[in-house]
């Protein structure tokens, strides 16, 4: 990583080595921890370190994830996030990132949402995994199909502790990928012979129709989204487990959530999910 500087109460820093390194990247992790618990938002960190590269970002992600599982967090799962080329194309980035999903963080189908516990929430209709045995490495599709126990609907809820969502991926990276909540629908066995990619999706705010996508809008099929997981959460220093929760990607651009609001998602085949907005 790239010495950083800013103007924004962060002296310039001089690399000294790893511990250095490991000091400054703790800091602006203590950083968005403490912006996420006061509700006071920050500059996004690669407008002010421009040199934070993609590993520094996943390691502040992963102080935060440690801290709060040494206080008592328990992980439930992770998410894949912009996986489709509608969010690829709202966020400007052009590859997935993945976050981790803790069990305070999920909620069923029927859920009621306060906006006020968010600071600048949104919300995507995604294809989940509940996964039947553990995946400990890279693996390929046919591996991955084997190992899936349930699939899913699933909302996400997405969030951040920065001034607005004009973020890069290292941003986004750094806040847990932006995963801020999660609503599940009822699971159903997963059968490797289902055609997830033909998947029709329909997300609905207060009976209106106001997003539609597929399957095939998630990498082209959600289940490369978890083969994708399955080669990046190794380099992370962590793998895949049976009863991991896995969000694989919304099927269309995130929407406001937006106070007074029923949301509605409609699948093919999957069970129906919905959530109230208070």
């Amino acid at each position: 990583m790239a010495s950083p500087a800013s103007a924004d109460n962060h002296p310039a820093v001089q690399m000294a080595g790893p511990e250095a390194e490991e000091e400054v990247l703790a800091g602006l992790a203590r950083e968005l921890a403490d912006a996420a618990r006061t509700g006071v938002p920050v500059r996004s960190l690669s407008k002010r370190f421009p040199g934070l590269s993609l590993q520094d970002a996943y390691r502040i992600q992963r102080i935060n994830l440690e801290e709060r599982v040494s206080a008592g967090a328990r992980v439930a799962g992770h998410k894949i996030g912009l996986t489709s080329a509608a969010m690829q194309e709202q966020m400007g980035i052009d590859e997935p990132d993945s976050g981790v999903v803790l069990t305070s963080m999920v909620a069923a189908s029927g859920a009621r949402l306060r906006s006020a516990d968010f600071m600048n929430p949104r919300i995507e209709t995604e294809i989940a995994f509940r996964l039947g045995r553990d995946l400990a490495e890279a693996s390929d599709l046919a591996t991955v199909c084997s190992a899936v126990g349930e699939v899913l609907l699933a909302f996400e809820v997405l969030d951040t502790v920065f001034a607005d969502w004009n973020i890069t991926l290292v941003d986004s990276i750094a806040d847990n990928a932006a995963c801020a909540g999660v609503i599940t629908g009822s699971p159903v066995p997963f059968d490797p012979a289902w055609d997830l990619a033909a998947e029709q999706i329909r997300a609905e705010a207060d009976g209106e129709m106001v997003a539609a996508g597929q399957g095939r809008d998630i990498l082209g099929d959600p289940l490369k989204a978890l083969v994708w997981l399955t080669h990046r959460l190794p380099v992370l220093g962590t793998t895949l487990r049976a009863g991991d929760i896995v969000l694989a990607g919304s099927v269309h651009a995130s929407l406001p959530l937006t106070p007074g609001t029923n949301f509605r998602a409609t699948s093919t085949r999957l069970p129906a999910i919905h959530l109230r907005v208070v």
